[in-house]
């Protein structure tokens, strides 16, 4: 009869929406695995009276970074899903996205039943808005540094272009030292831990000048531009949708970002644009995203958490997973804050008391402009300001950038600067 197919249908959608967000999530815990081993010391596992306890702190942490992989492509997927449904009004399966997938990911009607009305009504947006908010801070400090960082993270990835550079006499010379080295190990009867750190960066400097010696035309002096035009871009076009959501909130209060308005997906779209500016939302929301990150460990605060290949102990694995989900969680509150996009699909996580207040949204704007228009200032008249300094003689006392800095030169275990 017509109701029998009828309870079949629906329990065809109830099965393939619990299977796809478990499909989902296990891709993301399975990405989430393997990153974390990567950079896991190999010698935890070693050790009996802890095996157990690495292997649930293991877990736990690749739980905790599939997670915050979710709370990020979360406001992404829900973006794309909306223009599709939009384009697609009257196709079935696209409809299905918005009647059970798309709801089941974001608000599942299931987790409302009475037994827990209390703790999701009251408890968890309370604990998403405190946890939000020390987000939102702590992408406030990391987001600016990171954007100006990546210029100099891109650089040491990729290959520059060699003007007016002979490096074969770089080589040579690079050659030379590490030999000198080679025999002062040789001739000691224990090894000296400052001789073998020296030691190990000049091969780590050898193989950059290698590596760029054998990159290929298009690589040095095609690809190291069209990237560092990309972050260029992109870092503006953040800074000037910033500068243009102050102007909003300045003239307009609809362009606060407290809580959603029930719009639902599939029912307008939010971007002026279509699915243009639907697309440059979300990629700004990743570069953002991926800046912050670099900008959390590039503050000396968090350096010890930096993860090393194959050298990360437990201890900073979990506080490194823990920071990710602080970041991620905050990222659709950041968006919606600094203007880059309109929509808004938090529901009742939303509707925080402090994204209403005029003046911490208008601070906050405020303060991410400036601070990011100041690290980049910083960052491109950095070599500008050391030769001031040089020439007022003023470079001893240390008032330019760290000379650690990569762009600035390695400093060797005798305290001397070398540059390449």
């Amino acid at each position: 009869s017509f109701g029998q197919y009828t309870v079949y249908f629906e329990r065809i959608h109830i099965h393939g929406k619990y299977l796809i967000c478990f499909l989902l999530f296990a891709v993301l815990y399975i990405v989430s695995y393997c990153i974390i081993t990567r950079y896991k010391r190999k010698s935890d596992d070693h050790e009996d009276e802890d095996a157990v306890v690495n292997r649930i702190s293991l877990y736990l942490c690749t739980f905790t970074l599939a997670v915050s992989g979710g709370a990020v492509f979360l406001l992404p997927f829900s973006i794309i899903s909306n223009e599709i449904l939009l384009s697609f009004p009257k196709n079935y399966y696209i409809q299905w996205l918005n009647g059970s997938l798309i709801h089941a990911l974001i608000d599942n009607d299931a987790a409302s039943m009475e037994s827990l009305y209390d703790l999701w009504e009251f408890y968890l947006p309370y604990l998403y808005s405190c946890i939000s908010l020390m987000g939102g801070l702590l992408l406030l400090m990391c987001t600016p540094v990171g954007l100006s960082r990546m210029f100099t993270v891109m650089g040491q990835l990729l290959v520059k272009p060699t003007i007016l550079e002979d490096l074969d006499e770089q080589i040579y010379c690079i050659h030379l030292q590490e030999e000198a080295l080679q025999r002062r190990l040789n001739g000691m009867s224990v090894g000296d831990v400052l001789l073998n750190k020296e030691l190990d960066n000049i091969r780590n400097q050898r193989n950059k000048l290698e590596r760029r010696k054998k990159a290929s035309g298009w690589e040095k002096n095609l690809l190291y531009p069209i990237v560092m035009l990309i972050l260029l871009t992109g870092t503006t076009i953040s800074v000037l949708m910033v500068a243009l959501n102050i102007l909003y909130l300045l003239v307009d209060e609809t362009a606060m970002p407290k809580g959603s308005t029930d719009r639902g997906i599939g029912n307008t779209s939010l971007s002026t644009f279509g699915v243009a500016q639907a697309a440059l939302e979300i990629i700004l929301m990743f570069y953002l995203m991926v800046s912050s990150v670099v900008g959390f460990y590039s503050l000396r605060v968090f350096e010890g958490l930096t993860p090393r290949k194959d050298d990360t102990t437990m201890t900073t694995i979990i506080g490194c997973c823990v920071s990710i989900l602080v970041l991620s969680s905050a990222l659709p509150v950041m968006s919606r804050t600094l203007g880059i996009t309109r929509f808004d699909l938090l529901g009742d996580f939303g509707r925080f008391n402090w994204l209403g207040n005029f003046y911490i949204v208008l601070s906050y704007n405020l303060l991410f402009a400036v601070v990011t228009t100041l690290c980049l200032v910083r960052k491109f008249t950095s070599a500008v300001r050391e030769e001031l300094l040089k020439a007022l003689g003023l470079d001893k006392l240390q008032l330019s950038n760290s000379p650690t800095d990569p762009e600035s030169g390695k400093l060797s275990a005798n305290g001397h600067q070398k540059t390449l």
